[in-house]
C-alpha cells in the first residue's frame, strides 16, 4: 500500500484551526504561496492584517533543528539585520496542530532582486557580510553541515540504491557523478582549511524580497553549517567574466563586515556541483509527494538524466580552471 501524502490532511480547516490555536482568527481567506518543501499560506486574519504560516515537511527536521534556525533568525532580527523571523504565539515559535508543526510569521512584501545591478549587489553583500558576522558567533549543535558528504557522496548514492537512473544511463551518470565528486575533493584541497559559519544556505534572488528600503531575506530552512562562499556564489550568473564582475560588486559591500577569505574562490564550481547533486537526489526523494510531478513533470525522463550527465561533465571541466578573480 502507498504511503499517505505528507500533506493529505493539511486542508484549508486544519491550516485555520492551527493559527486559531495559535491565537490567530483567521477570516476564512488562504493563499498557498510557492513551495514545494513546506507548505506556506498567506492568511487574512479578522483584525484585517495578514501572516504567513509555514507547516513544515514531517520528517524533515527535528524540533531541535527547527529551534536551532528559529533562534538564528531571531538573533538575526535582533541586530537589525532584515531576517524575517517568525512570531511567538503561546509562547513558542515552533507550534502543533493535528500532527503538523508550523510557525507563522508576518507579512513581508517585496519584489525579485535586480542582480545586474552594481548597487543592489553591493546593498546584498553588506547584508550577507552581517548575516555571517553574527553567523561565526557560535556554530549550530543539531543542524548538520554542508559539505561532500551531504551534499555530494549522499544524494549520489540515494540515487542509485533507489532505482531512478535508467538502466541505459547509469554507468554514465554514476562514472561523471564520480569524477565530479573528486574534481569537488580537489577544489576543496586547493582551497585548504577554511572557516564552516552558520549560513543562510539557499541565498537565491527567490528568498530575497526587494523593496525601496533594500532587502528582506526570508526563507532559512536550509540554515546549515557551512563555507561563507555557499551565501554568495548562487547570487552569480553569466560567464566568467560578469560572475567576477558580480562577485567583485558583493564584496565591495560584504568586506566591510566580514573578512572574506580569498581561498574560498575555489569552491565556486565545487559548491555548484555539490547543489546539482543534491537537486537531483532532493526531488527524486519527494516523488511520492503529488506536488512534485506536478511541478517537476521533465524530472527521470531519459532527456532529464541525459542533460544531467552533460552538466556534470561541465562542472568537471570548469573546476579544473582558475578561480574567479573578481576585480
Amino acid at each position: 500500500m502507498t504511503a499517505p501524502a505528507p500533506y493529505a490532511g493539511l486542508t484549508p480547516e486544519t491550516v485555520l484551526d492551527a493559527l486559531q490555536v495559535a491565537g490567530l482568527r483567521g477570516d476564512g481567506r488562504l493563499l498557498a504561496l510557492n513551495s514545494y518543501e513546506n507548505r506556506v499560506y498567506q492568511v487574512w486574519l479578522e483584525d484585517g492584517g495578514s501572516v504567513v504560516a509555514k507547516f513544515y515537511r514531517p520528517g524533515r527536521w527535528s524540533d531541535a533543528q527547527i529551534a536551532e534556525e528559529h533562534a538564528f533568525v531571531n538573533e538575526l532580527a535582533a541586530r537589525e539585520i532584515p531576517a524575517v523571523a517568525p512570531l511567538t504565539l503561546e509562547g513558542t515559535t515552533l507550534n502543533v496542530h493535528a500532527g503538523f508543526r508550523f510557525a507563522v510569521y508576518p507579512r513581508r512584501g517585496g519584489r525579485t532582486p535586480e542582480l545586474e545591478d552594481k548597487n543592489t549587489l553591493q546593498w546584498l553583500g553588506r547584508y550577507i557580510g552581517r548575516i555571517h558576522a553574527v553567523g561565526a558567533t557560535r556554530e549550530f549543535a543539531v543542524r548538520p553541515a554542508l559539505d561532500a558528504q551531504t551534499f555530494g557522496r549522499e544524494p549520489r548514492d540515494w540515487l542509485l540504491g533507489h532505482g531512478f537512473l535508467p538502466a541505459d544511463l547509469r554507468a554514465a551518470w554514476e562514472g561523471a557523478a564520480a569524477l565530479a565528486l573528486e574534481g569537488v575533493a580537489h577544489c576543496f584541497e586547493r582551497a585548504g582549511t577554511v572557516r564552516t559559519l552558520r549560513l543562510h544556505g539557499d541565498c537565491h534572488a527567490g528568498n530575497v524580497l526587494w523593496t525601496d528600503a533594500g532587502p528582506h531575506f526570508v526563507d532559512f530552512d536550509d540554515a546549515r553549517s557551512g563555507p561563507a562562499m555557499q551565501d554568495l556564489w548562487m547570487l552569480l550568473s553569466g560567464d566568467r567574466a560578469s560572475m567576477a564582475l558580480q562577485l567583485g560588486h558583493v564584496l565591495e559591500g560584504y568586506r566591510p563586515f566580514y573578512d572574506f577569505d580569498r581561498r574560498e574562490l575555489h569552491l565556486v564550481e565545487a559548491l555548484r556541483t555539490l547543489r546539482l547533486l543534491h537537486y537531483s537526489a532532493w526531488i527524486a526523494r519527494r516523488w511520492e509527494d503529488p506536488a512534485f510531478p506536478a511541478a517537476f513533470p521533465w524530472f527521470n525522463t531519459q532527456r532529464y538524466w541525459q542533460d544531467r550527465i552533460l552538466e556534470l561533465r561541465e562542472q568537471i571541466a570548469l573546476m579544473q580552471e582558475a578561480p574567479l578573480e573578481p576585480p
